[in-house]
């Protein structure tokens, strides 16, 4: 059996509007603790906190609806913060000028940026006029860090239902060699029980990949009774034959975006732990510089290819967060999970 990996491992810590200045301190509060409870030096927690207060800043001077996701990213000897901003504001025309210091578009400093760039470990930022900026900045705990996982081509954003602190949607992904295997599930409901499905899923998938997908989602059905169960899917990506292999049951949206199209991937009705009727898996073809994507019904399916990242060069991070704010409308639980196959 191929040996695959599934790190870095990926837990939310918070969503935080950031609408008013009170409000940057709490983010600026929320990545410290955190940093804290990841081992981080004092003089190091105090880094991160200085670059989400620009963050933060820059968001409540310069956007609208602007939000801040923080978590935590492990491997099995390395943690880092993970904070990702994203807001709906007038977008960025020219993104290398907006990281020098002291360059400003609305008569401030303007120095946030370029101290971001400065004391993450990597960062990135996609940004469209009109639309709005999503912007990630990692920060390990110490200097000249390079993450054991490697570099990542899939990454994923979750975002629980309002008034929850818990989302019921979760996702895994696990890399061989020649492979890249993607599992997601969305409990069914909203909460901790519907939490609890999903991540049994995750656990399930994590200790028992690669599978072929319709044995891994068989295996998740028989897995997830007991829980209230949920709407799971698999993609296996061949990096080698480029294709990708399907298997969806429930309501798990999938899509192959290419030379300018999305072409949508099947899912067949059912519940993973309580009803599967039929379980079946689809091919399809994997062009040169094609993203897999994956989302829970969180996110309406009426978005395409143009929908305010460069699929071409952003992160697949990146990708996601932009996914989430353009689709993400219903009040529901919400998952994106994307991969860019090299």
């Amino acid at each position: 059996m191929t040996t695959a990996t599934c790190l870095p491992l990926v837990r939310d810590e918070a969503w935080l509007p950031v609408e008013e200045t009170a409000h940057v301190g709490r983010v600026r509060r929320t990545a410290t603790v955190l940093a804290e409870r990841l081992g981080f030096s004092e003089s190091r927690a105090a880094e991160v906190g200085l670059a989400v207060t620009e963050i933060g800043t820059n968001l409540h001077k310069h956007a609208r609806q602007g939000v801040v996701l923080v978590r935590s990213v492990r491997g099995e000897q390395d943690a880092a913060v993970e904070v990702l901003a994203v807001d709906r504001g007038p977008g960025i025309g020219d993104q290398a000028l907006a990281w020098q210091d002291g360059h400003s578009t609305a008569g401030t400093l303007g120095v946030g940026l370029g101290t971001v760039r400065r004391l993450a470990s990597s960062c990135a930022m996609t940004s469209r006029l009109g639309k709005g900026t999503a912007l990630v900045a990692r920060f390990a705990s110490r200097a000249g860090w390079t993450p054991e996982w490697g570099v990542e081509s899939a990454a994923g954003v979750t975002r629980p239902i309002k008034n929850e602190d818990v989302c019921g949607d979760a996702y895994a992904v696990c890399r061989s060699s020649d492979r890249l295997t993607l599992m997601m599930c969305d409990g069914s409901g909203h909460g901790p029980l519907a939490a609890a499905a999903s991540d049994a899923a995750v656990r399930y998938f994590q200790a028992n990949a690669p599978l072929p997908p319709d044995q891994m989602v068989t295996r998740l059905h028989a897995a997830l009774r007991g829980t209230r169960g949920g709407a799971v899917a698999v993609a296996d990506i061949d990096l080698v034959a480029r294709t990708v292999r399907y298997c969806g049951l429930g309501n798990i949206a999938a899509a192959v975006l290419a030379d300018g199209r999305k072409h949508g991937m099947i899912s067949v009705p059912g519940v993973a732990g309580h009803q599967a009727r039929t379980i079946r898996t689809f091919d399809y073809a994997l062009p040169d510089r094609a993203v897999v994507v994956l989302h829970s019904d969180g996110l309406t399916e009426r978005w395409g290819v143009d929908h305010g990242s460069d699929l071409v060069n952003d992160a697949p991070v990146l990708i996601a967060a932009t996914l989430l704010r353009e689709a993400g409308v219903r009040n529901d639980d919400a998952c994106v999970l994307v991969a860019r196959p090299a």
